[in-house]
């Protein structure tokens, strides 16, 4: 990704094909963060390693003062992110944790409108993450084969972000989880019940052996290595007034009588499209010039890991779990 407002200063990895991409791009290699904290000046550091070094690799960042960019989840579990956000506190830099599609115009648009009213006070959504993903996927990484490797911390989290922001936050869980298609240690296959605080109930269904489009990736158009499905839906939101499919942005509401006998005024809400990785990227360099707050904090990245755990244990139990609160 190439930004007009930054600059590639450095490649942090320990692989032969990162040091030959450095060479390439003519930039300073290191092996290791440490090294590179040792010996370079950075304004920024953005972190897109396993979940399981993001504890340790941002509490450095942190006491070095560094503002960073963390890919989802922010940590491996929640813990682990009590302790970061911790140091953040102490510390002058700030987090902005890399759910990317906080910052998509769909996004954008469909809160707007629920915000506004157009739907009347929002009684249900549903979501459905729907995909298959190839064998060796799983061979070049086996650590997505087992504990926190799965799609409920790797991919569901993005749509627990997206849910939070159209529904409001969550307050409690129930789900059901298959690993029968490919046995692994981890989960194949969810489906999620969810209750919002303002009274809001959702559902959402998981799979990634799914021969389906029913997936952001495939349906939103916003990352152009996914094969597309324009008229295919991955979120309905339903309230009072109307309802909103996402990311057709098909609108649907009533111009007079609400009833079921009456039928909709349907419109299609336009779009300004935007890569959201590119605004996203944008926003970072504003929260490094203290132009800006991390939209997507740290604290807003542990609600998402909450709601994931709380999922997790609700699968494992067969019970409805609360979702932990923090602050």
């Amino acid at each position: 990704m190439q930004h007009k407002d930054c600059q590639l200063a450095a490649i942090v990895d320990p692989s032969e094909a990162a040091r030959a991409l450095a060479q390439e791009k003519a930039i300073p290699y290191f092996d290791t963060l440490e090294a590179l904290l040792a010996g370079e000046q950075v304004d920024g550091i953005i972190l897109a390693t396993p979940n399981q070094l993001h504890l340790e690799q941002g509490l450095r960042c942190l006491q070095a003062g560094i503002m960073t960019l963390i890919e989802k989840p922010v940590t491996n579990t929640v813990a682990e992110g009590l302790v970061l956000l911790e140091a953040e506190r102490q510390s002058k830099a700030r987090i902005l944790v890399g759910h990317h599609r906080a910052h998509s115009s769909i996004m954008r648009t469909a809160q707007a409108l629920i915000q506004k009213g157009t739907l009347g006070d929002v009684v249900a959504i549903t979501g459905s993450a729907l995909f298959y993903k190839p064998d060796h996927y799983f061979q070049v990484a086996p650590w997505r084969t087992q504990v926190g490797g799965g799609p409920i911390l790797i991919n569901s989290i993005h749509d627990i972000h997206n849910f939070r922001m159209l529904c409001g936050e969550i307050s409690e869980v129930q789900a059901f989880s298959s690993s029968k298609t490919r046995n692994f240690e981890v989960e194949d296959t969810v489906v999620i019940n969810f209750r919002f605080e303002n009274g809001a109930l959702g559902t959402f269904a998981l799979s990634d052996t799914a021969a389906s489009a029913k997936s952001w990736e495939q349906t939103s158009q916003e990352n152009k290595t996914y094969a597309a499905y324009p008229e295919e839906n991955c979120y309905h939101v339903a309230g009072t007034a109307g309802s909103l499919d996402i990311p057709s942005m098909h609108l649907k509401t009533y111009s007079g009588e609400k009833s079921w006998w009456q039928a909709f005024t349907e419109t299609r809400l336009e779009l300004n499209h935007s890569d959201p990785l590119d605004e996203q990227l944008e926003h970072f360099c504003q929260v490094i010039r203290g132009e800006a707050t991390p939209k997507v904090s740290l604290k807003d990245g542990l609600r998402n890991l909450c709601v994931v755990e709380a999922i997790l244990k609700a699968a494992k139990s067969g019970y409805a779990v609360e979702v932990a609160k923090f602050i």
